[in-house]
């Protein structure tokens, strides 16, 4: 197994217009808290709230895309959303093997995405097998 109880990656997103736009385009989930400003500002939110499911988005392609193995599936995500996320919303993604199982080709990661100010905006952990 290439992989080490440990190992650390980082990697970097932004929630850009055609990210934004896209998701809505293909899943047309257009929650007003999603898609109307003054909706989402009379909820005490500063904007539209960007749509947890980009945060997963991110989460795949860093697992298909950030990983040095591309020969994986994933078996599980967990996710909590601590803060908001608007548009434009730059991100950093935090990961780190947490736990190895060599007899069933699986591993488990922690990670947490920060804005710019070191906040976690979300946190959770994903299980993927190696195949």
């Amino acid at each position: 197994m290439i992989f080490k109880e440990g190992d650390s990656f980082e990697i970097d997103y932004e929630v850009t217009e055609k990210i934004y736009n896209g998701f809505i385009d293909i899943f047309n989930d257009r929650n007003p808290l999603h898609t109307d400003e003054k909706f989402a500002k009379e909820r005490n939110f500063t904007g539209k709230v960007m749509h947890g499911a980009i945060l997963t988005g991110f989460l795949s392609n860093f697992i298909g895309e950030g990983l040095p193995e591309k020969n994986v599936i994933v078996l599980s995500y967990k996710i909590s959303f601590i803060k908001p996320v608007y548009l434009g919303g730059k991100l950093k993604l935090f990961a780190a093997v947490n736990e190895i199982f060599p007899s069933v080709n699986c591993i488990n990661i922690k990670y947490r995405f920060e804005d710019p100010a070191r906040v976690t905006v979300s946190k959770g952990e994903v299980s993927i097998k190696i195949i």
